[in-house]
């Protein structure tokens, strides 16, 4: 786990600020600082106080991390509200499961991720177990060039071969070793797709459109590494596994359950 700079800023400053004023109590020196202190004493106020009480760092960091942790979840949701039909109903994204089903799963996904790869048998899982899913896959091409030009051709088999996307996804995100736009039409040629037109489709301005607009979104959300998913209101990093997807969406369920009562 990391901490951000903010939160490190305000960590130094928290445990300033506490450590002074417990060090002033525990120490029975409150009267010193009507009169002012130097910064020696201040210093030495400091010190003590974190060598008497080191649990005012551990809490500080907690306490910071988990307002931290909040406010950026409202930033997401504040996002994905401004954002909805992008994130849900984006005409550059396949959805798997039921198109019309009561719950959507979002995954943020790149072919060369080695998690994204072993979360495709969650995908999978989710959609075979749950009739009422909607699962939507998000072209986010960030680990390589090799990544950007597989997801160029994705984008067009996506176009000219809708019924074959599903099929072409499975078997690209399958494969072992460095995905790059090669491979991609290969996989494509194996499923009986015409390779020049999707070389003609890849090459469109659109594509290079969509995918900068999925940049630019999952920026706004937060989503910054892959997989990432959007369930109900909530943004979510890394691969949490088909229970821990499964349980989000029951959640939601139940929040929408609870909402219609």
């Amino acid at each position: 786990m990391t901490i951000s700079k903010n939160v490190a800023a305000a960590l130094i400053l928290g445990c300033l600020l506490v450590g002074l004023l417990a060090g002033a109590l525990g120490a029975g020196l409150a009267l010193r600082f009507a009169g002012g202190l130097v910064m020696a004493d201040r210093e030495a106020l400091v010190r003590d106080a974190l060598m008497a009480n080191p649990e005012i760092v551990r809490d500080a960091f907690i306490a910071l991390q988990d307002r931290e942790e909040s406010a950026q979840a409202e930033r997401q949701k504040q996002a994905l509200a401004e954002s909805a039909d992008e994130v849900f109903r984006s005409p550059a994204d396949f959805v798997a499961g039921n198109p019309d089903g009561d719950v959507t799963v979002v995954e943020f996904f790149d072919y060369n991720c080695g998690y994204c790869r072993r979360a495709l048998a969650d995908m999978n899982s989710l959609i075979e177990s749950d009739s009422q899913l909607r699962f939507v896959l998000k072209e986010f091409p960030i680990l390589s060039p090799g990544s950007v030009e597989a997801a160029k051709v994705s984008l067009a088999v996506l176009k000219e071969a809708r019924d074959k996307y599903l099929e072409f996804h499975r078997t690209l995100l399958s494969s072992r070793g460095q995905v790059d736009g090669e491979r991609a039409l290969q996989v494509a040629a194996d499923l009986g797709l015409d390779v020049e037109k999707l070389k003609a489709g890849a090459a469109l301005p659109e594509v290079n459109r969509m995918l900068g607009d999925a940049q630019q979104l999952a920026a706004r959300l937060g989503v910054n590494g892959t997989p990432g998913y959007v369930v109900g209101e909530e943004v979510i990093p890394g691969a949490i596994g088909f229970q821990g997807l499964a349980e989000k969406v029951a959640a939601v369920r139940a929040k929408a359950s609870q909402a219609s009562n």
